[in-house]
């Protein structure tokens, strides 16, 4: 039997108010495939241990990535990290059961290929995971508005999925501010992910925006620095105070009047 990350660790991180505290989630599509024991080890000795796994099947997205028995490796490698499953596949709800039986415990399925978004969600829940919907770039929030207290984790896509590597839409976290709002609103407590060009320049405006969950590929793997010094400067950019709420692409008005 797979072993499962210690429960306490999922409910840290999804307990009333966590969400108020912003994380970056390393993604492992840009770790190296060869050494993905020791990526791990060195993100959890960086106090990394929350770990975001893009699932994709070549259809949905024009990618193909991995399965149920590599998170099942992942597991037995790394007992006390959270691992979250992002399902970018066509039929989602017919790998779920696997997926967590491998050592999932966050499960996100995409808004865009779900018939009953509501039946789906909760049938993750009643698997004992928690339930996490995701929408593209292009999909609207009024897509998943009806959905919102039947989840524990909303993802915005902030590039087209598919492959690692991109430029951060800036459109998309007009998005994330929506759903911030929404949020605050109904009082919910879902936690708000970011996934696609996060870097140490875009963490905070995403951060600002109103996401707390930050997943990062490239720039925790790949920037030619230890695993622990690019979480570490992606921690600092996302803690900085100076940062500010704004509508990316929204300019000042030319008439507006200067307060005195």
């Amino acid at each position: 039997m797979a072993r499962r990350a210690p429960k306490c660790a999922k409910d840290e991180y999804f307990s009333d108010g966590a969400h108020k505290e912003a994380l970056i989630a390393p993604s492992i599509l840009s770790a190296d495939f060869a050494n993905l024991g020791r990526e791990l080890a060195r993100c959890r000795r960086a106090k990394a241990r929350w770990i975001h796994i893009d699932i994709m099947d070549g259809h949905f997205v024009p990618n193909l990535t991995m399965g149920p028995s590599l998170v099942k490796s992942l597991r037995a490698a790394e007992p006390g990290l959270l691992l979250d499953a992002h399902l970018m596949i066509e039929k989602p709800m017919k790998f779920a059961e696997a997926f967590s039986e491998a050592g999932a415990e966050v499960i996100t399925i995409h808004a865009e290929t779900s018939a009953n978004l509501v039946r789906d969600l909760r049938k993750l829940r009643r698997m004992g995971l928690k339930a996490g919907i995701s929408i593209k770039p292009k999909t609207p929030v009024r897509a998943i508005i009806d959905c919102l207290s039947e989840v524990d984790l909303v993802l915005v896509m902030t590039v087209e999925p598919g492959f690692g590597g991109q430029s951060l839409i800036p459109s998309a976290l007009n998005k994330v501010r929506e759903l911030d709002l929404l949020r605050k609103k109904r009082g919910l407590e879902f936690r708000l992910q970011v996934d696609g060009g996060i870097s140490p320049a875009t963490a905070p405006l995403a951060a600002a925006a109103g996401a707390d969950v930050l997943v990062a590929g490239s720039a925790v793997f790949n920037s030619g620095s230890a695993i622990s010094d690019n979480l570490a400067a992606l921690r600092s950019a996302i803690a900085q105070p100076s940062v500010k709420i704004r509508t990316i692409g929204r300019k000042p008005s030319r008439n507006a009047k200067k307060k005195t």
